[in-house]
């Protein structure tokens, strides 16, 4: 019997594609893990964006995740993308 080896780096992109599709379904549009740190992209409405923002924040408190708008832009259809950073969990 030969057991056939798959490419690691097929793999991680098969992987990462599925983690994105869910994070689509979910509003998010991205998910980027850099260090320690988690972020998470969302396109929305203003006032989605706002009450999202809102619950995020309420989720994971400053000052116990570090967490904060590092980035925010209107786009031409009036959405809101943001991206939030946090702590990925507070000891």
């Amino acid at each position: 019997m030969q057991i056939s080896k798959a490419n690691p780096n097929a793999v991680a992109k098969r992987l990462a594609g599925r983690r994105d599709q869910s994070r689509r379904d979910k509003g998010q549009s991205a998910l980027v893990d850099a260090g320690n740190w988690r972020r998470d992209t969302y396109t929305l409405p203003r006032s989605a964006a706002r009450a999202k923002a809102a619950e995020l924040f309420d989720q994971y408190p400053k000052a116990a995740y570090m967490t904060e708008i590092e980035f925010w832009q209107e786009l031409d259809d009036g959405r809101i993308e943001f991206t939030l950073r946090r702590l990925p969990s507070a000891d």
